[in-house]
């Protein structure tokens, strides 16, 4: 019987790596973290270079008054071919809702995160051609992941309502007004204004925290009968996972189209950890754990060739689940109040 004395203690000893391996992992992410948040504390007196200019024009900090309506954050990593058109549409139909109601204002905040190739050049095309006023440009200057870059879009943006979006445009632009219209209602309700002018509430809508998700769940019977049957069951797999880590009540954690006010911006994007694609499932449990109404809402999507996901990113994904679990579980991964 010594034999299976022998593989019951590989077994142990595996475990045992595996706990200080995720332990030892945790705690580098925090001691990381730490230091990012204490030199995110100086990003406040970070700087846009405005290219028309060359002036430097001073960098906005998520806890500073809102200035605009509305901000759009949107993420880009070597995107200079999906970018120019999504741009293109995002613009033009924030130039002509601002020229239907002179109140709304916006901006666009492209966040570069490493690109090694022309999305710089595609963004700041946009900043000359629309000021820095509506589309400023953030630099990385190397790849972090798409949670990091729109974590420091959304630090450093001015409006009361935050969107972030993809860069291939895969949703619709005018379907903001679909997540837009859902935040109002519900800050109307727990301000129980009732009927009153709009006017009372835009005022006071950022002050609440309220999020709002959209969702390509009502389009799940038709992307089941078209995706092979190893992406269908990986994807499944995957929700199960983070059903058990961020629990029940949102169908569709990964869809790149959210919306938050800037109150609850303010609490999510000061303490999320994951900066890689798992970020959304973060959001998820500190919307849980702050009591932030997290909306669903349909939205117009379609599949843009170029996607940077691909099966092969699934153990990357188990990997962040496993570590944010792990993190908040054990007390490791504060949470800012």
């Amino acid at each position: 019987m010594s034999w299976v004395w022998t593989i019951a203690e590989l077994f142990v000893l595996l475990a045992l790596l595996l706990i200080l391996g995720v332990g030892s992992a945790i705690f580098l992410e925090a001691f990381r973290r730490k230091c990012n948040h204490d030199q995110d504390q100086g990003d406040a007196q970070a700087v846009f270079e405005d290219p028309n200019s060359l002036k430097r024009v001073p960098c906005p900090w998520i806890f500073d008054p809102a200035e605009k309506y509305i901000s759009l954050i949107i993420p880009a990593f070597n995107e200079e071919h999906r970018l120019p058109g999504a741009l293109d549409e995002t613009m033009s139909y924030l130039q002509q809702r601002a020229a239907k109601d002179k109140s709304f204002s916006y901006e666009v905040v492209i966040v570069d995160d490493g690109s090694g190739d022309g999305t710089n050049r595609v963004a700041f095309d946009f900043v000359k051609r629309y000021t820095i006023d509506n589309v400023r440009v953030i630099l990385l200057g190397r790849n972090h992941g798409k949670g990091e870059a729109i974590r420091k879009g959304m630090l450093h943006s001015r409006g009361e309502l935050l969107l972030m979006l993809d860069a291939d445009g895969a949703t619709k632009v005018n379907d903001l007004e679909k997540l837009e219209n859902q935040i109002r209602a519900v800050a109307r309700k727990e301000l129980q204004l009732g009927d009153a002018p709009s006017s009372d509430l835009s005022a006071r809508v950022s002050d609440i925290p309220i999020a709002a998700f959209g969702s390509r769940a009502h389009l799940e019977e038709k992307a089941l009968a078209t995706r092979k049957w190893y992406r269908n069951f990986l994807m499944k797999g995957f929700h199960i996972v983070v059903l058990l880590t961020a629990g029940p009540g949102i169908r569709d954690t990964q869809c790149g189209f959210k919306m938050f006010t800037r109150a609850a911006a303010r609490k999510l994007f000061t303490n999320i950890h994951l900066k890689r694609w798992c970020f959304d499932v973060e959001l998820v449990y500190l919307c849980k754990h702050f009591c932030i109404p997290i909306i669903e809402i349909s939205v117009n999507w379609s599949e843009i060739p170029g996607s940077k996901v691909n099966p092969l990113s699934i153990p990357n994904m188990l990997w962040e689940l496993g570590l944010m679990s792990v993190g908040y579980r054990t007390g490791m991964w504060k949470i800012s109040t």
